[in-house]
């Protein structure tokens, strides 16, 4: 899809914040309110803008902690892939799920209430995905950024 500058602008700014007005937007962009509705219609309609979120504190909902898991698969057998992939994406607590090179087949980002949350939570995967081979866990010490901001140029290049 193309997109101008006046769309970069708005993917721009309602990334940084979606509860802008029309009105705000066009402030900034330099087009009417209904030229901002329309054009954030089409960015739907077309899947650049695949959903609006919140980002919740997790410190204010009891899920402060953070663990990054990689897991490590036996065989990459499609219909074993898909059923964990499938697994992963169910979960709630699974924030973040990227099938990886390396060493490792995934990386998950996963938020739990504490360590004992995390464990029932992990001891299920292995239980229902026989596949996974072994994980091995990061705890999060420190949130330092939280978020899901593409950088979107003003320019095509």
């Amino acid at each position: 899809m193309d997109l101008d500058r006046f769309d970069r602008q708005l993917l721009n700014l309602v990334q940084a914040d979606s509860a802008q007005t029309a009105e705000q937007l066009a402030e900034h962009v330099g087009l009417s309110p209904s030229a901002i509705q329309r054009r954030l219609k089409r960015l739907r309609e077309q899947g650049v803008i695949a959903r609006d979120a919140a980002i919740v504190d997790p410190r204010a909902i009891g899920r402060p902690t953070f663990f990054v898991v990689s897991l490590e698969i036996e065989r990459e057998r499609p219909e074993l892939l898909a059923q964990l992939r499938e697994w992963l994406t169910k979960r709630a607590e699974v924030q973040q799920a990227f099938y990886v090179t390396g060493e490792t087949d995934f990386v998950i980002i996963v938020t739990a209430r504490d360590t004992e949350a995390f464990d029932a939570m992990m001891s299920q995967l292995v239980q229902e995905n026989p596949n996974v081979r072994r994980f091995t866990t990061n705890v999060v010490l420190n949130l330092l950024k939280q978020g899901l901001t593409i950088p979107v140029p003003l320019d095509d290049t």
